[in-house]
């Protein structure tokens, strides 16, 4: 880290206005809640027009092969596209965005600007539900505030209109006559690359089984978020104000958002049962979010199954790729059971068992 605030310094001279002479003061490396593109958090001071001027700024950077990903793509300029027009269509809080740098000379890979915000944001690691952090301690009150001011962001992105043709450049790249055959397979992509560097996983290969065979008929194409979960929001005073991460954008059903956002928190709960904690089972229900959200958008919200067994299906491929990722730099032993990697295993065989009980 102590060649990169000169590397940013050089490259910000290249962009501001000749004779301003920028310093860089670096402040944090990789965000606490990042599971796949690193931040780096720093002031910029420069001259111009005679006066100093001082920047906060964070640095949203494409992880390395030697990182090794989350993700097999990052689509950087996508993502820089995806916030730029969200901020100029809508009114959801995303963070300004400013220089772009493709190329991956400055810092070994592209990286692109964002104004800092001040706020908090629901803790990972541990999850929020564990306890002994400000979004668990809050009142009943405030939780549902700042539930429901989520829901109201999540309605405000996929009222943004004619998404398809304005977020064309997110539409997966994949085979498929629908966007949402195209996410699917784009997620049967990412598990091929995930198991790469382990054993395949059977549980997974279940769903995306189900998955493909039980797929539902719909053409809606939204701008959905792809990671629309509590960790990617900042808040003040229980309201948004900033929506983060869109790494996964994509286009395709409303739902596709609505059941990572419920199904994120039931995934924490499920970890908390299985260490006897109390967790929190009145936050996040899915009756208390579909009835915001249609409240909000008068829109039909379909039946959530077989998008909570493909959230249960990427939450999989993710633990999957997180825990070789811990096992390949030495942060933990290659397990023997190698679905022991799934943090939310109980709750996906539960889902799985219940639609094979149910089939005909």
């Amino acid at each position: 880290m102590t060649a990169v605030p000169a590397a940013l310094a050089g490259w910000l001279a290249t962009k501001l206005p000749v004779g301003a002479e920028p310093t860089v003061s670096l402040h944090s490396g990789i965000d606490a809640n990042g599971m796949s593109s690193e931040t780096l958090v720093f002031d910029a001071s420069w001259r111009e027009d005679g006066e100093e001027r001082t920047a906060e700024y964070v640095a949203r950077v494409v992880p390395s092969a030697q990182d090794f990903p989350v993700l097999e793509n990052y689509a950087l300029q996508d993502q820089y596209d995806t916030m730029r027009i969200i901020g100029e269509l809508s009114d959801v809080p995303v963070p300004r965005v400013g220089f772009m740098e493709p190329s991956g000379d400055v810092l070994g890979t592209p990286f692109f600007l964002m104004d800092r915000l001040a706020g908090v944001v629901p803790p990972d690691v541990m999850p929020y539900n564990f306890g002994g952090n400000w979004l668990f301690d809050a009142s009943p009150e405030d939780q549902r505030r700042l539930q429901d001011s989520t829901v109201k962001a999540l309605a405000g992105l996929h009222a943004i209109p004619a998404a398809d043709e304005t977020f064309a450049f997110l539409d997966p790249k994949y085979p498929g006559a629908t966007a949402l055959q195209r996410n699917l397979a784009r997620t049967r992509a990412w598990y091929e690359f995930a198991v790469r560097d382990l054993e395949r996983s059977p549980l997974i290969e279940r769903g995306l089984s189900w998955l493909e065979s039980n797929l539902p008929d719909t053409t809606e194409a939204v701008l959905t978020w792809g990671d629309a979960r509590l960790g990617n929001v900042m808040y003040v005073d229980f309201e948004p104000v900033g929506v983060l991460d869109w790494e996964m954008a994509s286009i395709g059903p409303r739902e596709l958002d609505l059941s990572w956002l419920i199904f994120a928190h039931r995934v924490f709960e499920s970890m908390t049962t299985r260490f006897g904690m109390p967790g929190m089972p009145d936050f996040m229900r899915e009756e208390d979010i579909v009835a915001r959200y249609t409240e909000l958008t008068g829109a039909p919200v379909g039946d959530l199954l077989w998008y909570h067994v493909h959230s249960a299906v990427s939450w999989g491929i993710l633990f999957l790729r997180t825990g070789a990722r811990a096992i390949h730099f030495g942060e933990a032993e290659r397990p023997d059971d190698i679905e022991s990697l799934l943090h939310h295993r109980p709750l996906f065989e539960s889902l799985l068992d219940g639609l094979e009980v149910a089939a005909p």
